[in-house]
């Protein structure tokens, strides 16, 4: 089964838009910013993205940039309104596949998304279920990480954790960052978890927890994903 997620802050839209698609069989997430949708990302690893270009805070240019440099393997089908004909444009440019004009018939965005799905087919299995980082392994779909071919033994958010590092390699991420992509945006805590959490995975992944060489301590901002 497909999995589609579907970006948009309007509600109304949204619910239309997921009653449609679950009708046609199809595995539907939602979320209401790109910020939110960057979480839904990581967390169910989406075969297509339907995506509003007027979104708050990163619009959805920006998202779909963001989106196709760090998952060139999900497929993004931009929503514009009537008579936009640069959103159409610039969506393209950003990188999105397809796109739709609201108000639209849902039955030619199940058409869309099919499509799409059949040209992505091309895309090797193998690439498109695991990401590999030097010793690293990580099975996307069911949710494991390898190092030298040995499974680790990690908590649902250390696996969410190391996906986000090496999706992101080399990139200094703060713990703001970590803690929405990992434990949401509603989450009310310290940000201190996320050192903890950072501490246990690095006693299962470095050799030398003391001196990391694979998650590196950036001093004021949080941490980053070392190239070694």
């Amino acid at each position: 089964m497909s999995k589609i997620l579907i970006v948009e802050d309007e509600e109304s839209i949204r619910k239309f838009i997921k009653i449609s698609l679950k009708r046609e069989k199809f595995e539907v997430f939602e979320a209401a910013s790109a910020e939110e949708g960057l979480q839904r990302i990581l967390q169910e690893t989406p075969d297509v993205v339907i995506l509003d270009i007027m979104l708050p805070g990163m619009n959805g240019f920006k998202f779909c940039e963001k989106l196709k440099k760090q998952y060139e393997n999900i497929g993004i089908i931009i929503l514009t309104a009537r008579g936009q004909d640069m959103d159409k444009i610039m969506g393209l440019e950003f990188g999105a596949d397809d796109y739709m004009v609201k108000p639209f018939n849902p039955l030619e965005l199940t058409a869309r998304i099919n499509s799409l799905l059949r040209r992505m087919k091309h895309v090797n299995k193998e690439e498109t279920n695991f990401i590999h980082s030097k010793d690293f392994r990580i099975d996307k779909y069911s949710k494991k990480v390898f190092k030298n071919e040995v499974e680790l033994d990690l908590t649902p958010k250390e696996f969410l954790l190391m996906k986000m590092f090496i999706q992101n390699p080399g990139k200094a991420l703060s713990r703001d960052e970590l803690l929405n992509v990992v434990w949401g945006y509603e989450f009310i805590g310290d940000t201190k978890i996320v050192d903890v959490n950072i501490r246990r995975l690095r006693s299962k992944i470095e050799k030398d927890s003391s001196n990391p060489k694979y998650i590196e301590t950036v001093w004021g901002t949080g941490y980053r994903w070392g190239d070694v």
